[in-house]
């Protein structure tokens, strides 16, 4: 499956099941969030982590997924990592700064902005953390040079602004 075509199957339904807002869990300490932010939002996402092969290896092309709101979508989660609002135009993009690892998924991430953009939801993003995460790891064993594939994924992101 082709980057565009992944990202296009999403969009037009791929995540439109999922639900509101997800209850809440424990968060692991090591990615909890820094004293002097609040929550602004979380929605359930639904993708692929896209990887491609070099020198028999798969590693991390880019994530494609769609966040939702009530069934309806209201971001897409590209390369960077970046979040763009499919409602207003923002976007925040974010660098991985804590891990907590998942058995059998993509580990939870605790991601600091370093560029936000627009007035919107997104503008004044300080930190994301990526929740709950079932699948998206990459296939074991060896791989052909060239060759990429897509693996689904699903997790929760939450984002915080200063406050």
């Amino acid at each position: 499956m082709t980057v565009a075509l992944a990202i296009g199957a999403l969009f037009l339904g791929g995540a439109a099941t999922a639900s509101a807002t997800p209850a809440p869990a424990k968060v692991p300490d090591a990615i909890k969030v820094p004293d002097g932010n609040r929550p602004l939002a979380s929605y359930p996402a639904e993708g692929v982590q896209i990887y491609g092969c070099t020198a028999g290896a798969w590693t991390l092309l880019q994530p494609a997924a769609v966040l939702t709101r009530h069934g309806k979508p209201v971001a897409l989660h590209s390369k960077g990592p970046v979040w763009t609002s499919v409602v207003d135009g923002s976007t925040v993009g974010a660098a991985a700064v804590a891990n907590s690892p998942r058995e059998g998924a993509i580990p939870e991430l605790l991601l600091k902005a370093n560029l936000n953009t627009g007035d919107g939801v997104f503008g004044k993003v300080t930190y994301i953390q990526r929740l709950h995460t079932r699948g998206g790891v990459a296939p074991a064993g060896r791989c052909a040079d060239g060759a990429q594939t897509a693996v689904p994924y699903s997790a929760d992101y939450a984002f915080w602004v200063a406050g």
